[in-house]
């Protein structure tokens, strides 16, 4: 499975962008989450929604700025990011994760769980 993520760019502080990442076959089938890596940083959770569509869980770095969703017509998941902050600059990734588990919190939030990795979009908020 190859997803695509797409929708990063260079954008000031306090924008908006709009994050999607296309998932061949049925969005339906998975639980997805975002991840994103800055310079010398490790890899860390952004935000995951459940493959039923009904759970989402944050990092509460991007609580109450990011929302996640779920359009399974287009195949894709939408990470909407506003009030955008230099700290929140990296490299965005979606995974996919296929065993249909109704696992919790923690359980999306590790970047083992996930099965299916795309190959990263750029985000840089400048200041």
């Amino acid at each position: 499975v190859q997803l695509q993520a797409s929708g990063g760019g260079l954008v000031q502080v306090g924008a908006s962008l709009r994050l999607s990442c296309e998932v061949p076959g049925r969005t339906s089938y998975y639980g997805i989450g975002w991840f994103r890596q800055a310079p010398g940083k490790e890899r860390e959770f952004v935000a995951a929604i459940s493959y039923s569509g009904y759970s989402k869980y944050y990092s509460d770095s991007v609580k109450g700025r990011f929302t996640i969703s779920r359009d399974n017509t287009k195949n894709t998941v939408v990470l909407q990011m506003n009030s955008l902050k230099p700290e929140d600059t990296a490299v965005y990734y979606c995974a996919a994760d296929r065993s249909r588990l109704s696992q919790g919190e923690g359980y999306y939030k590790t970047s083992s769980t996930y099965d299916y990795w795309g190959q990263g979009t750029q985000v840089t908020v400048s200041s």
